[in-house]
């Protein structure tokens, strides 16, 4: 599969909304607790501008958005970033797409910061083991407060 990583424009943000969406749906993550209620959903080339927190797009060669995956600061917490809304679409699934997001994410992060957290739900196993690949470990609690209290699967990474 051709595709290419860039920086997510305005045009980009109401299909990566929708590609969020349509996975939450897949999984049941479709009501309060996840990023399906997060009011900044769809106004990622706003939201993604500022030194430190930044998302990337994968684009097929006919222009088409396979997936995202965002690097945002983690408010209030000194050196502590998350990878947020890491989404694929299910034909880019397997495919290499995701494995070039999270490294093009996790390079930029080392950049800015000592940790990078994430939280998902239990039932996306296929993405566990993914963030475990990279080096990803649970952890118990929160390291701060998303607003996403009904991710119930935590981790972070070491980035130094």
């Amino acid at each position: 599969m051709e595709y290419t990583v860039r920086e997510i424009e305005r045009k980009d943000d109401k299909t990566v909304e929708k590609i969020i969406r349509d996975c939450l749906v897949e999984y049941g993550g479709n009501h309060e607790g996840t990023a399906w209620s997060d009011p900044d959903l769809g106004r990622f080339s706003e939201i993604y501008r500022s030194q430190g927190n930044k998302y990337w797009v994968a684009e097929n060669e006919k222009g088409e958005i396979l997936g995202g995956v965002g690097i945002g600061a983690a408010k209030g917490e000194k050196g502590l970033c998350e990878l947020q809304k890491m989404y694929c679409v299910p034909s880019a699934r397997g495919t290499g797409v995701a494995r070039k997001l999270i490294e093009t994410a996790l390079c930029y992060a080392a950049e800015y910061y000592d940790k990078c957290y994430l939280e998902t739900l239990s039932n996306m196993t296929a993405a566990q083991k993914f963030y475990e690949k990279y080096g990803f470990q649970i952890t118990e609690k929160p390291l701060f407060k998303t607003g996403h209290f009904a991710c119930d699967v935590l981790y972070f990474k070491d980035l130094t």
